[in-house]
């Protein structure tokens, strides 16, 4: 049985998370990148009621996933808040509608916190997105990669 769950109600999962984000985006985390994986995992752990919020996938008591909801994601799109950012399924889960739970997760998670809307910037989950009904606002140029900016209304 799948359970999403606050990472601050998990925080001994955050060294673990950390290390999940050094081992998926290397180029961002792993030696010589500009973030720091620990730092990042603790702040979305430290808090349910105030962004940063990591939400976590659980499979009994294995961590199977993780995403956040977060303030900022694109320098240059300051101006929407929050955001989905970090989304991460370890490879023998993927496939199975973890990351659809997550996200609908994110979703609930940015209306209790009174959000009306929450924004994601992605290359690698655009149909994961799109079947989730989020709706594409734009496609923009970052750090010489194409990313496709959603949003998703947090009120049915």
């Amino acid at each position: 049985m799948l359970t999403i769950a606050p990472l601050a109600q998990r925080g001994g999962l955050a060294p673990l998370v950390a290390q999940w984000f050094i081992e998926e985006w290397p180029e961002w985390y792993g030696a010589g990148g500009r973030g720091n994986a620990a730092q990042d995992a603790a702040a979305f752990a430290a808090s349910e009621g105030r962004l940063p919020v990591g939400l976590v996938a659980l499979v009994g008591d294995t961590l199977v996933g993780v995403c956040a909801l977060k303030a900022e994601s694109l320098p240059t799109h300051r101006y929407l808040t929050p955001w989905a950012a970090a989304g991460f399924v370890i490879p023998s889960h993927r496939g199975k509608g973890v990351g659809a739970r997550m996200l609908e997760a994110l979703v609930r998670h940015a209306h209790h916190l009174g959000y009306k809307r929450i924004y994601c910037g992605t290359a690698t989950a655009v149909n994961l997105l799109r079947r989730s009904g989020w709706s594409q606002l734009e496609v923009v140029e970052h750090e010489g990669q194409s990313l496709v900016v959603f949003a998703k209304e947090t009120e049915a």
